[in-house]
């Protein structure tokens, strides 16, 4: 190995050739990486979805979710299944683990949903199999609004997403707002009973010639020709010529008794942007892609096509993501450039220029080596990835200091810089090799961490892994090839030359500087080591202990703001869809008039359709897009709050509103989830929770749960054997009561421009459906128009929303939120520790989900990967040093820190965070120790260079001569960190300073666990670990003075 260190610096142009080709493919991949705001997870996770219309919640489940739940068991990988049957559909969703390939995930998905199918009734949509990941949600909106018909604006979209879609990047622009396409024959009973003709009749004449009839060809032995018999409709105009009656001569066309149309489905819902109505554009850009690319060629277009809009006619765009990556990708770049300015300003002032600039150009060799990997990785440039950058920033050049540190002291003594530097290499190669080696260590688990945290956090690692590879081949390679051509003594007067030969020679404690004091300090403290070692055991204890006393509790994430929000509305009730929009209409005139928001996109829906984040009675959302920080006065809290006021009062509805969150996604933060095959325990059991919460949990707001709303619905009796007296049955009651609702599906038909099959159907007038149309129903029958009302009843009944299961349990939820300055964690351990006091039924399971569930699995993680981090740690310590002492040593450092850690959250008040801090107190293990390994192995070759010497005189000297190094590397970490564990952000690119911005806050919980852990430890460390060194010698020696058999003693010996 070192053979290969002696070829490095002698052929110092190859060695420099082979840097510049690492930085120059450094710079393509930069060049080359997507940038995103956030990190793109793909997770497998899948949506089926069946629709069958007019279809029961209790038939959903019976007919559509459970054959799906039972092929989908029999899938490998799968974590969860929740399944959802409500009217018209069944919605099945399908959880498999994060790491699971998710080609293969889709593949076993789509066999099982084909075994499913045959179960399902033959009236059955074909089941939709939907793929989600966070790469799939639009990057941009782009709206059209106008007062033009509705039919113009869907055309003129159509037209905008076709072009949008050819552009390579984009992955698909989905329309939102816009109606289903109908092909609508409306029918009219008068005149029905005028020609004597039956709905059957009509539905029957449109099924028999809306048929594709494989004609065949003919072959006469002169000739083959095909034959065909265009019998398919085309066009809606083909469907009025079709006959429905023919008498003698006389032929009744469809034209006759009905109205034909091509029209929309009936509204179900409205959308709206800035309180226009509009129909936009959802677009998502492909996996692979540049996020801000994709936005400019998808704008590109959209100018294109603005020049040929008509004049009534408006494009603008919203939740434009483009600003917010970049803002975030420039911002965090700023940082990192500001950190760079800050360790280089420290470097080069205790290390002078030269000097300096070595150990400086690690950073940006160390990044760019470690961007060809992420680019390798396949990972897009997002801000995990360069907060990782930050985090190693720091970090990356201790071994480079070591190395300087060391060769300078060597040409200060009177060697050449190419001697001095393969000198230094060599010595300081097993010592910086085991620091990263252990930092590395630390580092390494966190790359296996599993779940969604994990594919979202497991970027931090991976960049600190490369980052610090990079500086580990700088440091030992690259560093000293240059040193090698460049490298000068800092100053070889004889004041500094008389220091350095008491530094490697003589008494540290003779010297009148900083460094004299340390050591006087330090000669004190190891003649008293077992007293030092007390003190700061007590130290660690009263940290320990007063945190567990005083500790501000536990978040799972980042208490950070998000510059997107959501509003949820919600209301009970059987109303219509335009009473659901004026409800909506209300609140989004209020909001409108708050200061800060830039975009409110708005959208209704039906009471009662299924819902993951809470109960069936959401009725509209909105999304809100605050301006950037600088640009409005209030925090996204104060308005959300504010929201919240200027809608209290606005009768029959609830208002909840809460920010997106920042890290994994996990929804309300109380989520409580009750399971068991009998169904009776569980709305009694959620009533009961329900309850307690709002009258005895205080802090808790926005409460729901999913139990079935209080409605109305209409239940038809059939009298099958008065119904057999007249001649009829349900199939013919089926026909007449769809004829009065959405009407009769009889076919499709494909328009050029339609994306799937338009339905053809059939339906009363406006005036002759409704809630009394029905009572005053008849059917034709042998016996002539019968009312329906001879044989059926109409019943009103309570209805059932959505039936909810999980892994094929049926379940209920209770959820809520959190108010502002209140701790999630404390209010789930009050609500636990009630639960558990009560006496609920045996059958009847009780678990918190989301947060809570999300929290405990990190926290589990992260303490096996702390044990992991320390056993690797100690492995590679125990091969260096050859000492489980001086191992066990080193890793106490490792203790040391994490108080530190405890101690800087008691005098910040701050949370500890489960993801955030638990990164911090893992990646410190493999910092701290760092110190340690210098000053331990410094003092083993000191020892073995003077065996006679006393031992208190070799530990003052090792920790005088590496105090220098280890301050550097100690406050290079610090100093870079420090402006964001200030909820600083100061970006020297853009010449900003944000105090509480989205960015710095994100990152406080880390910041803060790294900045004052490692401070702690380090103080700690430069007096602790070299009095404990002492340890071993003087219980030897006390050993000895004890008044024991001469047997007994040499034992002992």
């Amino acid at each position: 190995m070192f053979r290969f260190l002696e070829a490095a610096i002698s052929r110092s142009r190859t060695t420099l050739l082979l840097l510049f080709m690492i930085l120059l493919c450094g710079m393509i991949a930069r060049c080359s990486i997507p940038v995103e705001g956030d990190p793109d997870i793909s997770v497998p996770f899948f949506v089926i979805t069946v629709v069958h219309e007019g279809i029961s919640p209790e038939d959903a489940e019976r007919l559509l979710v459970m054959p799906l739940e039972i092929e989908l068991r029999q899938v490998e990988g799968i974590e969860e299944i929740n399944a959802y049957a409500a009217e018209n559909a069944g919605t099945v969703m399908v959880e498999f683990d994060p790491d699971f390939d998710l080609d293969q995930a889709l593949m076993d998905t789509r066999e099982a949903v084909d075994r499913a199918k045959v179960e399902f009734p033959t009236t059955a949509e074909e089941p939709i199999i939907q793929e989600q990941s966070t790469s799939e949600f639009p990057i941009i909106q782009v709206n059209l609004v106008g007062d033009v018909p509705e039919r113009m604006l869907y055309t003129l979209a159509l037209d905008l997403r076709d072009l949008i879609e050819a552009q390579p990047d984009i992955l698909s622009a989905d329309l939102q707002g816009s109606r289903e396409e109908l092909l609508e024959a409306v029918i009219d009973p008068k005149e029905l009973e005028t020609y004597g003709l039956s709905s059957e009749q009509i539905i029957n004449s449109i099924a028999r010639n809306n048929r594709l009839i494989p004609a065949g060809s003919l072959d006469n032995g002169e000739g083959r020709f095909a034959v065909k018999v265009p019998s398919v409709i085309e066009n809606y105009s083909d469907i009025y010529d079709i006959p429905v009656k023919s008498d003698g001569d006389t032929v009744i066309a469809l034209s006759d008794v009905a109205e034909v149309r091509r029209t929309f489905k009936d509204r179900t819902q409205y959308s709206r942007v800035d309180g226009k109505n509009t129909i936009a554009l959802n677009i998502v850009k492909r996996a692979d892609s540049n996020v801000i690319q994709a936005i400019e060629n998808a704008k590109k277009v959209t100018e294109t096509f603005r020049a040929n809009l008509p004049a009534k006619v408006d494009i603008f765009y919203s939740q434009d993501q483009a600003p917010y990556a970049e803002s975030q990708v420039v911002e965090l770049e700023g940082n990192i450039l500001t950190a760079l300015c800050l360790v280089m300003v420290i470097v080069v002032a205790a290390m002078g220029i030269r000097s300096g600039l070595i150990v400086g150009f690690g950073i940006p060799a160390s990044f760019l080596f470690s961007l060809i990997f992420i680019y390798l990785l396949g990972y897009s440039f997002n801000f995990m990835v360069m907060f990782g950058m930050l985090l190693g920033l720091g970090m990356l050049i201790d071994g480079a200091i070591v190395v300087t540190e060391y060769a300078d002291r060597k040409m200060i003594e009177g060697h050449n810089s190419r001697d001095a530097y393969l000198a230094a290499a060599k010595r300081m190669f097993w010592p910086v090799t085991a620091s990263i080696a252990t930092t590395l260590a630390a580092f390494l688990p966190l790359m296996f961490w599993p779940g969604v945290s994990g594919k979202f956090m497991r970027f931090l690692p991976v960049t600190v892994f490369t980052v610090l590879s990079g500086s580990l081949l700088y440091a030992l390679v690259f560093g000293p090839a240059i040193g090698a051509i460049i490298g000068r003594a800092g100053n070889k007067d004889k004041k500094a030359q008389k220091k350095l030969d008491i530094l490697e020679q003589g008494d540290p404690r003779e010297l009148r500087s900083l460094t004299g004091f340390y050591a006087r300090v330090l000669g004190f403290a190891t003649r008293y080591g077992l007293v030092t070692m007390a003190v700061t055991l007590a130290i660690l204890f009263t940290t320990f202990w007063a945190y567990g006393q005083y500790g501000s509790g536990l978040i799972y994430f980042s208490q950070a703001e998000s510059k997107f929000a959501s509003v949820s509305i919600r209301a009970r009730g059987n109303m219509s869809v335009d009473e659901t929009n004026a409800l909506i209409k209300e609140v989004e005139e209020q909001v409108l008039e708050i200061e800060g928001i830039e975009h409110l996109s708005v959208r209704t829906q039906m009471s009662g359709q299924p819902s993951r984040n809470g109960g069936g009675d959401r009725i509209g959302s909105m999304f809100l897009e605050l301006y950037d920080q600088p640009q409005r006065r209030n925090t996204a809290t104060e308005i959300l709050e504010e929201i919240r006021e200027r809608s209290a009062n606005i009768s029959g509805i609830q208002v909840e509103a809460r920010a997106e969150d920042m890290g994994p996604p996990v929804g309300k933060d109380l989520n409580i989830e009750l399971s068991s095959y009998n169904r009776d325990l569980l709305e009694p059991a959620v009533e009961k929770i329900v309850n307690y919460m709002r009258s005895q949990v205080t802090g808790l707001r926005d409460i729901d749960d999913t139990r079935s709303l209080p409605g109305v619905e209409f239940k038809l009796n059939v009298d099958r054997a008065q119904a057999a007296i007249y001649g009829a049955d349900v199939s013919q009651v089926g026909i007449a009561v769809q004829l009065v609702t959405n009407g009769i599906k009889v076919g499709e038909y494909r328009p050029d421009r339609a994306d799937d099959g338009v339905d053809i159907r059939v339906r009363y007038p406006s005036e002759s459906r409704g809630l009394l149309a029905l009572d005053q129903l008849r059917i034709n029958t042998a016996n002539g128009l019968v009312p329906l009302s001879n044989f059926v009843s109409l019943e009103p009944i309570p209805n059932v929303d959505t039936i909810e299961r999980h892994n094929g349990i049926p379940i209920k939820k209770v959820l809520a939120d959190v108010a502002p300055g209140i701790l999630a964690d404390a209010k789930v351990k009050e609500l636990q520790a009630w639960i558990n006091t009560q006496d609920w039924h045996p059958d009847l399971n009780i678990t918190f989900r989301g947060a809570n569930e999300e929290q405990a699995e990190s926290l589990a993680f992260v303490g096996v990967a702390f044990s992991l981090s320390l056993l690797l740690m100690f492995v590679l310590l125990v091969t260096q040093f050859n000492s489980f002492y001086q191992s066990t040593l080193i890793l106490f450092a490792v203790i040391l820190s994490t108080a530190g850690v405890l101690l800087g959250l008691l005098i910040t008040g701050n949370p500890f965070s489960a993801i955030l801090t638990g990164v911090g107190v893992v990646a410190l293990a493999g910092i701290v120790v760092n110190n340690n390994i210098v000053l331990i192995d410094t003092y083993n070759k000191l020892r073995a260079d003077n065996p006679d010497q006393d031992y208190v005189q070799l530990i003052v000297r090792t920790g005088a001569q590496r105090l220098r190094p280890v301050m550097l590397t100690t406050v290079t970490t610090v100093f870079g960190l420090l402006p964001l564990a200030s909820n600083l952000s100061i970006d020297v690119i853009n010449r900003t300073i944000v105090q509480g911005g989205q960015l710095s806050t994100l990152w406080v919980p880390l910041s803060q666990a790294i900045v004052s852990g490692l401070t702690f430890a380090t103080l700690l460390t430069l007096v602790t670990t070299p009095a404990m060194l002492a340890i071993p010698h003087q219980l030897k020696a006390l050993w000895k003075r004890l008044p024991l058999p001469t047997g007994l003693r040499r034992a002992g010996a």
